[in-house]
């Protein structure tokens, strides 16, 4: 992907091998059949999008065996993915977990880094903390030298995709208190690794997370990612660039709400006239289709830039916020307009709607609420 031309050619063919294999593998009935079966690993279409599209490297440098499409790859994947409701485990395997690898080099990092984009390998974050309130640096989890390697004791809440994981990132403290920048250390601890125990669920969307406790877990020197206790830039890092990436998932699940719903008031009849010929619905949808188009815009912007290396760290973090802001915003919108519109049927099992209402809810409070990015980027202005 040398040049914007190609870049957008070859996105463009990518959305539309994978809306046709989605299309074919993962409509709504294929997907909660395969996520009531889905109780250790993902569901089949998973790995498809390996070896039969070559896609979950796409978004990858070249030298690790992508495309170097970067962040707007990532945002084109999952707005697609989003679309089919498709968005784990791409999200903590390829956004979050190959991102973290491909910035750690090390034998270890780099053959799972190789599986991950095969798809042999799923990867779970394990960072957030019960405590934590989305503060990254907010973790107890505690890491201590041992003899010839680490030990690793503590808990983390709500690890999306654990139970299909064959591989966590773990955060850790190795000095320091929580809260306090320094001292943040990252893992690569295998499932299979004793002193391991999981709590698994289905989220509210159908997916999978995990309760995860490590106690007395023994880890080698070279499980350690990157530099000891030097490790809060890269988590910041990677949480802005999963943030931005369900902003990317949220288009795509936006999208197939406002499809359907215009489908909807086009067919439902009163007074023997479509509803969508009532003035006061048309306002509706105009509004819901505006605040898709601002935040998906806003979105595609700043990966764009996060791509091109345009912004530093504090940039980063605002820009990231902005969208976040305008996505849940828009998620709000978007999907109480669908189920209003559609009346109590909205909410059934049965209509695509209420699943895709689910997703888009959850979306708006992952990896922080509206209020809290505002908050984050009014600290920002103020130093």
């Amino acid at each position: 992907m040398t040049t914007t031309t190609d870049q957008e050619d070859t996105l463009a063919m990518l959305r539309d091998s994978l809306v046709r294999y989605l299309d074919d593998r993962h409509s709504l009935p294929q997907r909660l059949q395969a996520l009531a079966q889905a109780h250790t690993a993902p569901p089949p279409f998973w790995q498809g999008l390996a070896h039969e599209l070559g896609l979950l490297g796409v978004a990858l440098p070249e030298g690790h065996g992508g495309l170097g499409g970067g962040m707007s790859a990532h945002a084109a994947m999952m707005e697609t993915l989003g679309g089919a409701l498709a968005a784990e485990p791409y999200l903590s395997t390829i956004v979050i977990g190959a991102g973290l690898l491909q910035r750690n080099a090390g034998a270890r990092a780099d053959a799972l880094l190789a599986r991950a984009v095969a798809g042999e390998a799923v990867i779970a974050f394990g960072h957030t903390e019960v405590q934590g309130w989305h503060d990254p640096a907010d973790v107890r989890t505690t890491l201590v030298r041992e003899g010839d390697g680490f030990r690793l004791d503590g808990r983390k809440s709500v690890v999306h995709a654990a139970p299909w994981a064959s591989h966590f990132i773990v955060s850790a403290r190795s000095s320091g208190g929580a809260g306090e920048a320094g001292g943040l250390s990252l893992l690569l601890v295998p499932r299979e690794t004793p002193g391991i125990s999981m709590r698994p669920y289905a989220t509210r969307d159908g997916d999978r997370a995990a309760e995860i406790a490590f106690d007395g877990v023994a880890l080698p020197m070279d499980a350690l990612l990157g530099s000891e206790g030097g490790a809060l830039p890269e988590i910041e890092q990677a949480l802005d660039e999963a943030t931005l990436a369900v902003c990317a998932e949220a288009t795509g699940v936006m999208r197939r709400l406002m499809h359907d719903t215009l489908d909807y008031v086009r067919q439902r009849k009163q007074f023997g006239v479509p509803i969508a010929s009532f003035q006061v619905l048309q306002h509706r949808l105009a509004d819901m289709h505006m605040a898709l188009e601002q935040a998906a815009a806003l979105t595609n912007s700043v990966a764009e830039a996060l791509g091109n290396d345009e912004l530093d760290v504090s940039q980063r973090a605002r820009a990231v916020s902005s969208a976040k802001v305008a996505t849940a915003k828009a998620c709000k919108a978007v999907g109480q307009g669908a189920v209003q519109l559609h009346g109590g049927m909205g909410m059934t099992e049965e209509l695509a709607v209420g699943h895709y209402v689910r997703r888009a809810t959850l979306i708006e409070g992952l990896f922080g609420p509206a209020s809290w990015h505002l908050r984050r980027v009014a600290k920002l202005n103020s130093n």
